[in-house]
């Protein structure tokens, strides 16, 4: 049996308390994994924030901070990193083992060109001699942009003239750069849209496998990981705690916390996963308020003949669209679709170039005041809560802002703590004094959506909310939205480039292309036999079914 490229030997990371705090015990980020790689072999590690996964992979370069202590064996072609000297170790990094790293605008330096970043690690690790000529490494550059489908032009670019895709192609590059023999992809495909993603995943194999490079991918969603690698390892508190086949791991998990990530991510068409973050939660999905009126609705929101114009580029290009009182809409599409634009022209924070918006039958009105009292009405849920919560500010204030700007009459107290408790932080009093960092990232996400809820609102408009949060808490935040609606009669648009999540809650889909919405109707007949093109080709995309072993 051939040597495996990487292994773990019973490899344990504490992290040591700030010398300030003596009475602090040391953080067990991973205990006691073992696992191996073979080269040209593909590896999935899966599991939420904080189960240690990324902190495992990073201590294979020793990328880990100074607080870090490393205990067992990590070879890396036999070699054992922890007795390495920095001499060797620099060597090593990007030659023998590279890193994808997750953020690649954070990743990548904004003020220097996309093809001099590329050429630093060859310059730096001699991979083309001790000094090799500008025309060398330029040519090597260009057959690295080629690799990853880049056209060579791109090598005189800055990163912000990127789409998020072509900035992870860029990573990717960069990590080829000096033929290394491993390559770890930590969360390579992170808030890309569905079409991108799976660009990206298929380059990532393409790749692999003409090289015989040994991966490691790391992420929290299983469906990503399985459509990718051969195998798959789940850690859960720090521990190893499945692994084995991707089909078999997918199709038959064993530990629960396997069971929960295979089933945050939904199978679209399947009508077991239609309401199931509420219904498989023990909070359940509460009965509708009944109405005792048959008739249809009028809407409680409708654009007509909607356009935003920027310079020659119709963001917005005629754009008719209602949600119903009490009705979920997933607007969906790839980044720059012009579904944000849409947004934004809904709430009024952009001017329409022409067309409408109405609201309850009335015109939504431009003048400041109008605006005010229209956005009491409606209110936006961002996709990022940590950027849209004041470090500063405690969850008190966070949520009694709103109520603050409209002057809202009654109790303060009383209105936030209402809010909270329908946000499901309870109970409300144990959260009021508590400030942003000290919030998980679900928590984080309940408070704007308590915030927006403490001026009772009749409609959210929700921005990818659930786009940087974890598998379980992921289903939490929809299963949410699904009891807001079953117990306020509260409306959402949601604006998303996950099918899944539109699959998940939504009563109708309306799909944006190129300005347009070129298909809209109830999910259930949009999803499973899709009219245009474009919609087939978002499904086409998701991971296959077959791959996944349902």
């Amino acid at each position: 049996m051939s040597q495996p490229l990487l292994e773990f030997r019973d490899v344990s990371v504490h992290y040591r308390a700030r010398a300030a705090d003596t009475t602090a015990e040391e953080i067990h980020a991973v205990r006691g994994v073992s696992l191996s790689l073979a080269a040209g072999e593909k590896l999935g590690l899966a599991g939420e924030s904080g189960c240690g996964k990324s902190t495992l992979a990073m201590s294979v370069l020793r990328l880990l901070p100074k607080s870090a202590r490393l205990e067992g064996e990590i070879l890396l072609d036999g070699e054992d990193i922890s007795t390495m000297s920095w001499g060797r170790l620099r060597a090593v990094r990007w030659a023998a083992g590279s890193v994808v790293f997750q953020g690649a605008m954070n990743a990548l330096n904004p003020v220097h060109r996309i093809g001099d970043q590329i050429a630093e690690p060859i310059r730096l690790h001699g991979s083309l001699g001790s000094s090799p000529s500008t025309s060398a490494v330029d040519r090597r550059v260009a057959e690295l942009l080629e690799q990853v489908e880049l056209p060579v032009e791109r090598a005189r670019a800055y990163p912000h003239e990127l789409s998020g895709g072509q900035k992870q192609r860029v990573m990717i590059a960069m990590a080829l750069a000096c033929e290394p023999k491993l390559i770890i992809a930590d969360e390579p495909t992170t808030a890309l849209d569905v079409v991108v993603q799976a660009q990206v995943l298929d380059l990532m194999t393409r790749l692999v496998e003409e090289r015989g490079i040994g991966l490691v991918m790391i992420s929290h969603d299983l469906a990503v990981l399985a459509s990718t690698c051969e195998r798959l390892a789940v850690m859960y508190q720090g521990e190893l705690v499945e692994q084995g086949e991707s089909a078999a791991v997918i199709a038959r998990p064993e530990h629960a916390h396997t069971k929960a990530l295979a089933a945050a991510f939904p199978t679209v068409g399947d009508p077991v996963y239609r309401y199931a973050p509420a219904t498989s939660s023990p909070l359940g999905l509460p009965e509708a308020p009944s109405t005792s009126d048959d008739e249809p609705a009028e809407p409680l929101l409708r654009t007509e003949d909607l356009r935003v114009t920027f310079g020659g580029t119709h963001a917005v290009a005629g754009v008719d669209l209602s949600v119903a009182p009490g009705e979920i809409v997933a607007l969906v599409g790839q980044s720059g679709s012009g579904k944000t634009t849409l947004a934004r022209a809904v709430l009024g924070l952009q001017r329409p170039t022409s067309g409408s918006v109405y609201f309850e039958g009335e015109r939504v009105p431009r003048s400041a005041s109008g605006l005010k009292a229209y956005r009491r009405q409606v209110q936006l849920v961002l996709q990022d809560p940590t950027s849209a919560l004041n470090p500063r500010h405690s969850v008190y204030e966070a949520v009694a802002e709103g109520l603050r700007i409209h002057k809202v009459p009654g109790d303060e107290r009383e209105h936030v703590a209402a809010a909270l408790e329908a946000a499901e932080l309870r109970p409300a009093d144990r959260y009021m004094s508590v400030l942003p960092h000290e919030l998980s990232g679900g928590q984080r996400q309940r408070v704007v959506i308590a915030g927006a809820l403490a001026l009772e609102p009749r409609l959210l408009v929700a921005d990818e909310p659930v786009a940087s949060l974890d598998a379980s808490v992921r289903g939490e935040i929809l299963a949410l939205l699904l009891r807001l609606r079953a117990r306020l009669g509260l409306a959402a648009l949601v604006i998303t480039h996950d099918l899944g999540l539109a699959w998940n809650i939504a009563d109708r889909v309306a799909v944006m292309f190129r300005g347009e919405l070129v298909e809209v109707g109830a999910v259930d007949s949009v999803l499973r036999s899709p009219s245009h093109s474009y919609t087939q080709s978002l499904l086409d995309a998701l991971p296959s079914a077959s791959v996944l072993g349902r």
